[in-house]
């Protein structure tokens, strides 16, 4: 899979791209990642991406000609996806990066910054917003990685147990289950008996049970989401 960052700041991918799995990802050719500077797109000798909004306001805008250029520079694979990542897209959601991971070949993805792009952008060039939470960042950087991050992880070889990506929270519409590890016991707190009883099915019960009701005291949105799920 190719991932193509449209970035003003391409340093800023430098580290995360050399640490972890996403590294080891990329050294094995499981996907490939691009970063694309529009400041090399613009034609005046500062390099100028951005400018004062018609209709007056405070901030600036990123210009729609070096984003046209910077995306119509790259080639285009079957299935493709162009991301404006902006706090008035549509709620990232983990079916989104499934989605992606197996219905694209290339993820496109534009990091916003100061008030935002031309509108021109989002409404010929873009395919779709997206929002990682009802807030503002300084840069769209940041939920681009996340973006990055979270389809990465998918795909196949990335994860060396598959089986784990389905075990997780927001795969079947429920927080994860609490996790224990050795000691049994650490400073008088035990670990919950069901799960060194060895008896597989009460486990499951437990951890479903777990599921449920952490979703429904944390996250109440969710919980009525999979209960109208339920048959």
């Amino acid at each position: 899979m190719r991932f193509d960052i449209i970035t003003l700041f391409p340093e800023f991918f430098s580290t995360p791209l050399k640490t972890g799995l996403m590294a080891k990802a990329l050294d094995r050719g499981i996907a490939s990642v691009v970063l694309t500077n529009p400041r090399d797109f613009t034609e005046d000798r500062h390099h100028t991406v951005d400018d004062e909004p018609y209709g007056g306001g405070v901030g600036m805008v990123m210009k729609p000609a070096p984003l046209f250029a910077a995306v119509e520079s790259l080639p285009v694979l079957p299935r493709r996806e162009i991301i404006y990542v902006t706090p008035q897209g549509e709620p990232l959601r983990q079916q989104h990066l499934w989605e992606w991971a197996k219905h694209r070949d290339q993820l496109v993805i534009l990091c916003g910054h100061y008030e935002g792009v031309d509108e021109r952008v989002v409404e010929h060039l873009v395919t779709q917003e997206i929002s990682i939470g009802d807030f503002v960042l300084t840069c769209g950087e940041i939920p681009a990685l996340t973006i990055l991050n979270g389809v990465l992880r998918l795909l196949p070889g990335t994860v060396g147990k598959a089986a784990s990506l389905q075990q997780e929270s927001f795969e079947d519409g429920l927080l994860d289950y609490p996790h224990y590890t050795r000691p049994a016991e650490f400073r008088g707190w035990p670990v919950p008996s069901v799960l060194l009883s060895g008896h597989h099915e009460n486990i499951a019960k437990w951890r479903k049970a777990q599921q449920i009701e952490r979703t429904r005291q944390r996250r109440p949105d969710l919980y009525q989401r999979w209960l109208g799920q339920q048959p």
